[in-house]
């Protein structure tokens, strides 16, 4: 049996709705069974990351963890990894960022900071893992939903950043594979999608599967600081993710060919995601 955390989000989303190939029961890891909107088939089951002392129920049984961490700070990692390991799990696959480090003495701020501690735990642990280096997600380009469903214009700083950004379903295609296939043991998987787009090209692009002739208009960074504190991110998220994009304008972001070489499909292209998503931008 597989359990998935974040499983009525995006990438642990996707995980339990290709459940009908995994070829082996699911568990999904939720704080309301009741409120969980999950396929036919998969079991819900109560816990919390941030209350590891509530997983025992969920781990039971468990063989493999598709592990998508949902909180800021990696504080209580090392509880939820020692019960995993005490109920028998053997196998994890996490889903990190590309840029988490691999040099112990560097201690990286902001979201790779925590994937980083993360990972570390889980090398460190008993347990036969693989790490999920994704790239810029598709489903970031979310935040520019609410500009997109009262204009048609996105105000955001730097146009010219390019990103090979990748749908959540192949990031959970990839766990799947690793977690139910061998040949995937101390594998880090650096994900993306199959082609580089500047922020201006996605922003046409999801214009396109809407059916509108969108566009992209240069801000201040600091405008954009302002907007992610105010969604709830720390405020060293939202430096690190505006120093990464600056960073893209002059160092796009690669491609790499990883998820046809695990799953034996090509990677879905943003378009796609953008045609999969256009409801969500008022489509």
């Amino acid at each position: 049996m597989i359990l998935v955390t974040g499983a009525t989000g995006n990438v642990g989303g996707q995980a339990v709705a290709q459940v009908e190939w995994a070829g082996v029961p699911v568990r999904a890891l939720v704080r309301d069974p009741a409120r969980a909107d999950l396929p036919p088939g998969v079991e819900a089951v109560r816990g919390d990351l941030a209350d590891p002392a509530t997983l025992g129920p969920a781990f039971a049984g468990v063989s493999g963890l598709l592990l998508v961490w949902p909180l800021p700070t990696a504080e209580t990692a090392p509880a939820v990894l020692d019960a995993a390991v005490a109920a028998g799990v053997r196998r994890i696959a996490y889903v990190s960022a590309w840029g988490a480090s691999d040099d112990p003495d560097e201690e990286p701020e902001g979201i790779l900071g925590f994937h980083t501690a993360i990972e570390r735990l889980i090398r460190a642990s008993p347990l036969e893992w693989t790490l999920l280096r994704a790239g810029g997600f598709a489903a970031n380009t979310l935040h520019w939903a609410d500009q997109i469903r009262t204009g048609d214009v996105v105000r955001a700083p730097y146009a010219r950043a390019g990103r090979s950004l990748i749908h959540e379903a192949d990031v959970a295609a990839v766990g799947i594979r690793a977690l139910t296939h061998p040949g995937h043991a101390s594998a880090t998987y650096h994900l993306t999608g199959p082609e580089t787009l500047t922020q201006a090209e996605q922003v046409r692009t999801i214009g396109d599967a809407l059916g509108r002739d969108l566009r992209f208009e240069e801000a201040p960074p600091a405008v954009a600081r302002e907007a992610y504190v105010a969604a709830g991110l720390p405020p060293s998220f939202a430096d690190g993710i505006l120093a990464g994009q600056a960073r893209l304008v002059t160092d796009p972001e690669p491609v790499t060919h990883t998820v046809a070489e695990v799953t034996g499909h090509k990677a879905r292209t943003f378009a796609q995601w953008a045609r999969d998503h256009a409801a969500d931008f008022g489509g």
